[in-house]
């Protein structure tokens, strides 16, 4: 066991991009045989000045695959320190200021690996890339402690990033239960950093099928508004006039039915249900989507959304190989699509 440093701006990390707000200067190391520790090191420049310390981290590149609330947790657990010193939630960021960032070796791993099917579509020593089934949550959650796509993993692979932590190794973006197709998982710390960098930076390609219910007026389309949490049902998303954060969909017709159609829908941005908002605002919601299509939606035999994740994109954060992924339609989506053919919904 020993101590191992490197400057994030040499060397193996040439493909991380340079850092506008914290300069970081070294990242220490400790390897054991099971688990790490990582301590980030950085000064803080003058245009962080005045601004709350755990948002200064959480916009950090070297510390994109930190959501802020487990930044929150590491401050809070006294694993910041600024000048040597603890600080509060709350402490505002000084230019010059000494910020470390360790994040601890994981905890023992409380969740059971269990053989379930991945359908993977690719992987090597830096990532793996599933297609992951309907009806699969991603990550272990209150309700859902079992038989998720986490679970499965740990089964095949040993070596998940832990920047996520304890419930969510490796994962670095995230399907709805009902939503099937590519995922991509990181095996590696810095595999986790490079690819949350390329998802924040708009770098990566994701291209969707969905069934939705009517048709939009116009044969392709971009859709491009403000979502957040809706104002009453706080567990739903919604448009916005304002606050929420951009969302941008590009639509083209693949398919019309008598009363549907099948959209091909990029997206250039990664909100939460971003496809099924934005499908249900133009009126055309996504059939099979309780949550937010209503009556308009429902169709017989129909159990789950019909969004399918059927391709995507990225560069590989080693190689800098661009990789593509394709993602095959599931059955029951292409049961779907064969009674809407033959004129019958």
């Amino acid at each position: 066991m020993g101590i191992q440093t490197h400057n994030l701006c040499q060397g193996q990390c040439n493909h991380l991009p340079p850092v506008p707000v914290l300069t970081v200067f070294n990242n220490f190391m400790t390897e054991h045989p099971s688990s790490f520790s990582n301590t980030y090191e950085m000064y803080a420049d003058a245009p962080v000045q005045g601004h709350r310390l755990d948002k200064v981290l959480h916009n950090n590149a070297h510390l994109a695959g930190l959501s802020r609330s487990r930044i929150q947790k590491l401050i809070k657990g006294g694993h910041v320190r600024v000048n040597d010193r603890c600080v509060k939630l709350s402490y505002k960021v000084h230019e010059k200021d000494h910020i470390s960032v360790t994040i601890p070796s994981p905890k023992e791993l409380l969740l059971t690996p269990q053989e379930l099917p991945l359908g993977i579509l690719y992987e090597d020593e830096q990532l793996i890339v599933v297609n992951k089934e309907p009806g699969v949550v991603v990550h272990p959650a209150a309700g859902n402690m079992e038989g998720t796509l986490v679970h499965g993993l740990l089964h095949h692979c040993q070596d998940l990033s832990g920047i996520g932590g304890v419930m969510r190794p490796g994962i670095i973006h995230r399907l709805d239960k009902d939503t099937s197709g590519v995922l991509v998982v990181a095996k590696t710390d810095l595999a986790h950093q490079n690819l949350v960098e390329q998802f924040a930076k708009r770098q990566v390609h994701k291209v969707y099928l969905a069934i939705v219910a009517g048709c939009p007026a116009e044969p392709s389309g971009i859709i491009d508004t403000l979502i957040g949490r809706h104002p009453v049902h706080r567990k739903k998303m919604a448009v916005l006039e304002r606050g929420g954060r951009t969302a941008i969909s590009e639509y083209e017709v693949a398919e019309v039915f008598k009363k549907a159609a099948l959209l091909r829908v990029v997206i250039k941005t990664g909100r939460t249900h971003q496809i099924r908002v934005h499908m249900a605002h133009m009126g055309c919601p996504v059939i099979g989507d309780a949550v937010y299509g209503g009556k308009k939606a429902q169709m017989e035999g129909v159990t789950r959304q019909c969004l399918h994740a059927s391709q995507l994109t990225i560069t590989h954060p080693l190689t800098s190989e661009i990789l593509q992924f394709d993602a095959p339609m599931p059955e029951d989506m292409k049961n779907i699509l064969a009674t809407l053919r033959k004129g019958k919904g």
